[in-house]
């Protein structure tokens, strides 16, 4: 892989004496892409190296990056047009089709392959086991969504019923648990980055237990379209997949203070130390795929998560909600 990102720099140099500097630049007849994220979060590395080195840009795409704020609202965003791309959980994409939408929405690329949340502790815990949740208050996610669910995956893998054997409130909006375990409400809680290393910064809390450690690999997070989208567009998709494998080169190949650096104009309220610090978490567990493959096993691993917390009864047929061609491409380049 260093060989081929050293050949594909070279190209880069050249392209920059006709296209400028990466991302700054957008001038040029470029198809302008409004992608819709499910959250603003560093755990989504990959996506941001490559806007920040004008990746997107080289391939002739104008990104216009909106954030959803939750799986349900990018969901909505896609469907009705507001947004081209959308990059959330895949269980969104089952859940439409199950519901019977007729132009459903299709994963093309896989970018995360584990879980990006941790739980943090009210107070410090040497040696955490799974087991000392139980009869515990945990601030967990919303029914349905994929942080709660791995969350319960993991608690059923240690034989703890989350029915049972704890309470879990999943009554805080997404992005609002942390500022309520620092206001007191729980003994521990599930949490994204940065708000687990901010709670941690604070003395409100302490990082024990990585959610995609303890899982194992997971297709978490993905970017679809609409069907219609993409049989109508899928110059638009390939060169969209093939920058998003651009940065996802780049994650692989350089070191986490690197990254940490080509994505601060990503997280410009977070401090260049924070931002390392949780770059490094992330590198360390083995977060990002080397390529956008979203395969069969991972999507019936993700249908075994769904039936396990009682939100599908059918399964959904591979072929239908997922496309491997664009990024069978992308990382043959």
């Amino acid at each position: 892989m260093r060989k081929k990102l050293l050949c594909f720099s070279l190209v880069l140099v050249l392209l920059a004496s006709f296209v400028g500097c990466g991302a700054k630049d957008s001038g040029g007849d470029l198809e302008k892409v409004t992608l819709n994220e499910v959250a603003h979060s560093i755990f989504y590395a990959p996506m941001y190296v490559a806007i920040e080195e004008g990746y997107f840009a080289q391939e002739g795409i104008d990104v216009e990056l909106v954030t959803g704020f939750g799986a349900d609202k990018t969901m909505t965003a896609v469907l009705t047009g507001e947004a081209d791309i959308g990059f959330m959980g895949s269980e969104t994409t089952v859940y439409t089709y199950v519901g019977g939408t007729q132009d459903y929405v299709v994963n093309f690329a896989q970018l995360t392959q584990r879980a990006g949340n941790f739980l943090v502790s009210r107070e410090p815990v040497d040696d955490f086991s799974w087991d000392m949740v139980k009869g515990t208050d945990v601030l967990g996610g919303r029914a349905g969504g994929m942080p709660q669910m791995v969350f319960e995956y993991i608690l059923k893998k240690n034989n703890i019923d989350p029915m049972k054997d704890l309470s879990i409130d999943q009554s805080i909006d997404f992005g609002s648990t942390a500022a309520a375990f620092s206001g007191g409400q729980g003994d521990f809680t599930v949490e994204f980055e940065p708000h687990a290393t901010m709670l941690e910064e604070k003395g409100d809390g302490y990082v024990v237990a990585s959610l995609g450690e303890d899982s194992g690999y997971v297709p978490y997070t993905a970017f679809s379209a609409r069907k219609s989208y993409i049989e109508k567009n899928p110059d638009v998709i390939q060169a969209f997949t093939n920058a998003l494998q651009m940065g996802m080169d780049y994650v692989n190949t350089h070191t986490p203070e690197e990254i940490a650096e080509v994505i601060r104009p990503q997280f410009a309220e977070t401090e260049m130390e924070t931002l390392t610090t949780i770059v490094t978490r992330y590198y360390e567990q083995d977060t990002w795929k080397e390529d956008l493959i979203f395969s069969e096993d991972a999507f019936t691993l993700l249908q075994n998560i769904l039936e396990e917390s009682d939100v599908l009864e059918t399964r959904v047929p591979y072929e239908d909600l997922v496309t491997t061609e664009y990024a069978k491409k992308a990382a043959e380049k």
